[in-house]
């Protein structure tokens, strides 16, 4: 067997390269970064998503905010996106927005 052939094997329906974390995983992400999906996640779901879909959706959110999961080395930190939420903001004062009474 040469060093460099990795093996691979099927974990969960889905093959996996030897030393690989899965897909899925959590395990690599900040203690910060899953509260943020949690809290998303709950957004998702008061709003009618499945728990699926909104599990989805709040980590594709936190991997664009963040950049994915914890990385080491120096030089690494860069700063969130603060796009996604900002829009979320924007958007959720749009129905009460019409009903402000205006000062005369």
């Amino acid at each position: 067997m040469c060093l460099n052939e990795k093996t691979e094997e099927v974990v969960g329906g889905e093959f996996q390269t030897e030393g690989k974390m899965p897909r899925g995983s959590k395990s690599k992400y900040s203690s910060k970064q899953k509260r943020q999906a949690e809290h998303i996640e709950e957004g998702y779901e008061k709003r009618g998503t499945s728990k699926k879909e909104a599990e989805r959706r709040a980590w594709a959110t936190v991997n664009k905010a963040t950049g994915g999961g914890k990385k080491s080395g120096s030089g690494r930190g860069k700063k969130t996106s603060k796009a996604s939420s900002r829009k979320g903001g924007r958007k959720g004062g749009t129905s009460s927005r019409g009903r402000i009474k205006k000062k005369k």
